[in-house]
C-alpha cells in the first residue's frame, strides 16, 4: 500500500516587514514568488509564497508578515531550522555568496554524511542549505543565481524538543515515516529518506521553551496526494486519539491541522490543486490573489496592505 504521506508540503513562518521578507528570499536566495494573497484566518497580513518555478509540493517556504513584530526565539517546541536542498558542489558558491552580503554563516558542518552552512534572515529565521547528492529536482532562478546553483527545494526540518518519544511514535506509527538514524542528541526519520521528506528530531530536555513571533516558523505541512487520502490519514488520526481539525480549503491545497506531543504544529495539505488554478505560470507571484469569499472586500484589503516591489537582481 502506497503511504499516504509522501514528505514535507510547505513549512509557514513568521516575519516582520513584508519588504524586506520579499527581498531576502527572492534576492538573496532567489526562491520564486509564486503567490501573494492574504492569511486566510487574518485577512489583513499577507501571505507570501516562495518555492521553485510552479510552487511544487516540497519546496513551498511561506511566510505571514505583521509589520513591526518583534523577533521571536529558538526552543524547544519548535521547528527550529528548515534546511534547502542545494546541488552537491554549491557550497562554496553560497559561502561565498551570502558573506558578500554581510550574511554570516557557520563554518561548515556534516550530518549523516552530507555537507551544510547555517545562517538566519533578518528576522532571526534559521536556514540551513545542505549539499545534495541525490537531488535531482530542478531550481528555479529569475537569473542573477547561476542555474547550476539553485536552491532545489526542502532538504529537511528540524524540531526541537523535549523528548522523542510521542512524536516518534506519531510519526512512524501514522504517518508513514520511518527511522533512519542517530547522531548525538540528534533522530532522523523519512518516508524514503530523500530530501524534501526528511524529519529531524533534536533532543534537549533542558532546552528552553521557544517564543512565536517574527523569524519563527508557524507550522509545518505535511503532504498527500488529493481529498481521498487527505481524508484516509484524517481517519486514521482520530480514531487513534489524535485531535485534528475540519478540513480547511485554502484555495491551492485543503488542509487539516493538529498539534504533535512537542508542541509543533503540524499540517496535512493535499497537492492539489496547485498555485497556476487564478494565474499563468509565467506570472505567478504578480498580482494579489484573493479568495471568492474576501473578494468583494479587495479595495479596503489593498488599501490596508503595503506595497511590495519584486526586484530579485537588487543585492547582484
Amino acid at each position: 500500500m502506497a503511504p499516504l504521506i509522501s514528505g514535507i508540503h510547505h513549512i509557514t513562518a513568521l516575519a516582520g516587514n513584508a519588504q524586506k521578507n520579499v527581498d531576502f528570499y527572492t534576492s538573496v536566495l532567489g526562491l520564486r514568488l509564486v503567490k501573494k494573497t492574504i492569511n486566510f484566518d487574518a485577512p489583513g497580513v499577507y501571505h507570501l509564497y516562495y518555492g521553485d518555478e510552479v510552487g511544487s509540493p516540497g519546496s513551498i517556504l511561506t511566510f505571514f508578515p505583521f509589520e513591526g513584530a518583534r523577533r521571536g526565539t529558538k526552543g524547544t517546541g519548535e521547528l527550529t531550522y528548515t534546511a534547502f536542498s542545494i546541488p552537491e558542489h554549491s557550497l562554496d558558491y553560497w559561502t561565498s555568496r551570502l558573506s558578500s552580503l554581510g550574511i554570516t554563516t557557520s563554518t561548515t558542518l556534516e550530518r549523516f554524511g552530507e555537507l551544510l552552512i547555517r545562517f538566519e534572515d533578518h528576522d532571526g529565521m534559521g536556514i540551513e542549505l545542505v549539499a545534495a547528492a541525490d537531488d535531482l529536482r530542478k531550481g528555479w532562478t529569475y537569473g542573477h543565481i547561476p542555474q547550476e546553483h539553485a536552491i532545489l527545494g526542502f532538504h529537511s526540518a528540524t524540531l526541537n524538543l523535549k523528548s522523542k518519544e510521542l512524536t516518534e511514535k506519531l510519526l512512524t506509527e501514522l504517518m508513514d515515516y520511518k527511522f533512519i538514524g542517530k547522531e548525538k542528541n540528534r533522530f532522523r526519520y523519512g518516508i524514503d529518506g530523500n530530501p524534501g521528506d526528511i524529519i529531524d528530531i533534536l533532543v534537549d530536555p533542558a532546552g528552553r521553551p521557544g517564543m512565536q513571533s517574527a523569524g519563527t516558523v508557524h507550522h509545518i505541512a505535511f503532504r498527500t496526494a488529493n481529498d481521498e487520502t487527505q481524508a484516509a490519514i484524517q481517519r486514521k488520526l482520530m480514531e487513534n486519539g489524535v485531535q485534528v481539525t475540519e478540513v480547511k480549503d485554502r484555495n491551492y491545497f485543503k488542509s487539516v491541522y493538529y498539534r504533535e506531543p512537542g508542541g509543533v504544529l503540524f499540517e496535512i495539505a493535499t497537492d492539489e490543486p496547485g498555485f497556476a488554478i487564478d494565474e499563468e505560470k509565467a506570472n505567478l507571484g504578480e498580482a494579489l490573489k484573493l479568495p471568492d469569499w474576501v473578494e468583494p472586500q479587495r479595495a479596503k484589503i489593498t488599501s490596508s496592505l503595503p506595497s511590495l516591489k519584486l526586484n530579485p537582481g537588487k543585492y547582484d
